[in-house]
């Protein structure tokens, strides 16, 4: 393996990292569309917290896969074959997700606005789903061929271990969009996301307990590097028992922060567990490593000096946006006082 075959792998688990903690609460905020949000004020407060990023956010899914075929084209074939059902359903979810925010600001009667608002809430909820499903899923070990081809049936993508994965991602996302929520609304909304929290952490705890016993018998990961992959569970359990602790007493940046760096954590967990392989065989021996699945030495090194020329310049311009829209928004009441 050479330095720039791990650069990129270590630069694809960067952008799928940027992509959940970003994202992250962006799912979160859609799901909470309905769940949460108790009136139409409510609804067009919340989703306005999120209407200058959501857009934005998803561009970090789509760099990582533009890098994934550039850079590592066998894996990207064998995932997006073996996944193409997932993902096709995945790519429904944020087509679906992502045409209701536009179509809800615009419709006249209540009956499509609550049928915009319904598919954000349940887009958001299939796409953070389907992702911990697939990605769980991939890490036990799939069924592949010689020639790196994946062979799957249902139980390959559901079953008890993908199913906690889709869950657990899909509860770590909303927890962060609460704590979005707590971030940028003050009021009412602030006040009952903060009280919801706290019934949420002492399950998401119970969850990764769950994903952690069950990722000790279904993947080799611990087999195989016992110390990391201990290390990592337990910063995620850290990470969720401090946001936990900041959402508690009040501290909004501390809880967000921490419940970002949670999903981070299992991003870094599947990328470290994984390595040097970039799909996992049922049968090892038809594991597609890093060194095999590459590009060539001089794609790999033409595409290093454009992305790291260009992206300073994407990074300022990302946290430039965010800053113009750092102020808070006041809840429905307040705005009419």
């Amino acid at each position: 393996m050479t330095n720039l075959q791990f650069i990129w792998f270590l630069l694809i688990g960067v952008l799928f990292s940027g992509f959940f903690f970003l994202e992250g609460f962006d799912f979160g905020i859609g799901m909470a569309v309905r769940s949460f949000a108790k009136t139409t004020a409510e609804r067009d407060v919340i989703i306005q917290t999120i209407g200058p990023h959501w857009d934005g956010n998803e561009v970090w899914l789509l760099t990582a896969g533009g890098a994934m075929f550039a850079s590592f084209p066998m894996w990207y074939a064998s995932l997006f074959s073996g996944y193409y059902l997932v993902l096709f359903l995945i790519l429904l979810a944020l087509i679906f997700r992502g045409v209701s925010f536009e179509f809800r600001a615009n419709v006249l009667t209540d009956t499509w606005r609550n049928f915009w608002e319904w598919a954000a809430t349940i887009g958001s909820f299939c796409a953070a789903f389907l992702f911990g499903m697939m990605f769980v899923s991939m890490i036990q070990g799939v069924p592949l061929d010689a020639e790196g081809n994946m062979r799957a049936t249902f139980t390959t993508y559901v079953n008890i271990f993908s199913i906690v994965g889709g869950v657990a991602v899909s509860l770590l996302c909303y927890i962060h969009g609460l704590n979005f929520i707590r971030l940028k609304t003050e009021g009412s909304l602030r006040e009952r996301a903060q009280k919801w929290s706290m019934y949420l952490y002492p399950v998401l705890l119970a969850g990764e307990v769950v994903f952690a016993v069950l990722l000790y018998f279904m993947t080799d990961f611990i087999k195989n590097k016992p110390v990391s992959s201990i290390a990592i569970l337990a910063f995620i359990v850290i990470m969720s028992v401090l946001a936990w602790y900041f959402a508690k007493s009040q501290h909004d940046w501390g809880s967000f922060i921490s419940s970002g760096l949670t999903l981070i954590g299992i991003v870094v967990l599947i990328f470290n567990g994984i390595f040097p392989r970039v799909m996992v065989g049922a049968n090892n021996v038809n594991s597609i490593l890093i060194k095999d699945a590459s590009s060539s030495p001089y794609t790999l090194k033409l595409m290093t000096i454009i992305t790291f020329t260009i992206l300073p310049i994407m990074l300022i311009y990302f946290i430039w946006s965010y800053w113009v829209f750092y102020k808070r928004i006041k809840s429905p009441k307040q705005a009419a006082e």
